[in-house]
């Protein structure tokens, strides 16, 4: 025993060069072997699409990238969005709330707004940011042009896209004066966009700078939020995209999203990090214009008809989202946050409402899995359990109240209100309710005194165009 420490020692001694050796390379192999459990997020938020316009959702506009997304992923059929416009639907997804519970509700904000995301809501950008993701937002903000309510104040590192709608420029409404559109870096404009040629680039700038953010973090986990502007109105496209398209400009439209889908997805595989990266394309709010709602019936103005509020969804996740999957459980955008912190590893916040549910297992494909919504509300003037669905509305000093079964009537055109009074009764007491919780309990809107345009005059400020090819 007397011979134990010497041999110790020189054991010791043999052993250092190759824990010197693990030590240069052991991150090198937790990269490349080990990928961590908690995945990186991609969340694509198209504007005004409609539930028919792309191929997964039977549209004959061609999406080959989207089609390939369906296949190696899932396909949520009853997926929806928590309101029908473009900031309260933002502030849902953002925040795991509806918009009437954090006063975002009401309208979109416009540029120069007082009102925006209250700075003490907490972003999915936030809870992941704590857990040590890097996090980036490009496209479309519409939560308020003010410093305090943009990106940055908002749980993101890095920004760049346009702070509130295409439509709010020069050339929109002739009745509002708006301040010359910028393309904002950060809090900065660098750019501004006044004619056709800088509208026609706006879904490429967001893709670029998405695909750089990605290449940029590659390595260690990220937060990539791409809520594109397009579809959205004016439908502005290049020359070539549209003769492509044989002049129909949506098809033109949905053929760019299309391709900076796959842009971002080819990105991922490029950089093998695709396992490791759940992606999710939705949309904002049903469709509008030139847009299609398939079978549903409404689109994004007028009563909660499903065409309204239920959008189509794709989720993908190689290796963990079973390919070729669809899911016909109701989720919804506000599910987005607890969803993704609970991948994270990250808890909730506690000190206040939430209303979203954790829906990962759907996502996942788990045996026996259900939607985590007993009711799910259409704002304020519409419930779903299950196949039952309500709605109502006015028209002038007239009241409606329709009932549907949605799995014998998607497209809602069987009232069945007198058929089963004592349903619509029970449904009207339920939504009531929560609409008696959600203004009992509202937590107020951020507001600024003395907002100022982000842009006031365009001088020596290029166009996003002339920004582009520099």
């Amino acid at each position: 025993m007397k011979f134990f420490p010497q041999m110790m020692s020189c054991l010791w001694v043999a052993l250092i060069p190759i824990a010197n050796l693990l030590t240069l390379f052991l991150p090198i192999l937790t990269l490349a072997n080990f990928a961590p459990d908690h995945p990186n997020v991609v969340i694509i938020f198209i504007d005004d699409m409609g539930y028919g316009d792309i191929g997964p959702f039977g549209s004959d506009h061609s999406t080959p990238h989207l089609d390939r997304m369906a296949k190696e992923g899932m396909k949520l059929t009853d997926f929806y969005v928590s309101s029908a416009a473009c900031t309260p639907s933002r502030s849902a997804l953002l925040t795991g709330c509806y918009a009437d519970r954090i006063g975002m509700g009401k309208s979109v904000v416009f540029p120069a707004d007082k009102r925006g995301l209250n700075p003490k809501e907490i972003t999915i950008a936030e809870i992941l940011k704590n857990a040590g993701y890097a996090t980036g937002c490009f496209g479309k903000w519409h939560l308020g042009d003010q410093p305090q309510f943009m990106p940055l104040a908002q749980g993101f590192d890095e920004y760049e896209g346009i702070p509130y709608s295409n439509d709010m420029w020069v050339r929109g409404n002739p009745k509002r004066k708006y301040s010359p559109l910028p393309w904002i870096k950060g809090n900065k404009p660098v750019a501004h966009i006044p004619d056709v040629a800088s509208q026609s680039v706006v879904t490429d700038a967001i893709t670029d700078d998405a695909v750089k953010f990605i290449n940029d973090h590659k390595d260690k986990p990220f937060f990539c939020y791409v809520p594109h502007s397009a579809v959205h109105s004016p439908h502005m496209v290049t020359p070539a995209r549209l003769a492509t398209a044989k002049g129909d400009v949506m098809q033109a439209l949905v053929s760019e999203i299309d391709a900076s889908t796959g842009s971002i997805l080819e990105t991922l595989r490029r950089n093998k990090i695709d396992k490791n990266t759940l992606v999710l394309f939705t949309n904002d709010n049903g469709g509008a214009g030139k847009t299609s709602s398939g079978p549903l019936r409404g689109a994004k103005f007028g009563p909660k008809y499903e065409g309204h509020m239920r959008v189509s969804t794709l989720a993908w996740w190689p290796d963990k989202i079973p390919a070729g999957s669809v899911s016909s459980e109701i989720m919804a955008t506000i599910d987005i946050l607890p969803t993704v912190a609970n991948l994270a590893g990250q808890p909730i916040p506690k000190n206040r409402i939430i209303d979203g549910h954790d829906v990962s297992d759907l996502l996942l494909g788990k045996l026996n899995a259900k939607s985590p919504h007993n009711y799910l509300y259409y704002e304020k003037d519409g419930i779903r359990q299950g196949k039952w669905k309500l709605v109502r509305y006015r028209v002038k000093a007239n009241r409606f109240t329709e009932l549907y079964d949605l799995e014998k009537d998607l497209g809602e055109r069987n009232n069945l209100a007198k058929r089963y009074p004592e349903k619509v009764k029970a449904l009207t007491e339920v939504l009531d309710a929560h609409v008696g919780k959600i203004e009992a309990g509202i937590r107020p809107a951020g507001l600024v005194e003395n907002p100022k345009p982000l842009l006031a005059d365009s001088n020596g400020i290029p166009t996003l165009v002339e920004y582009r090819n520099k």
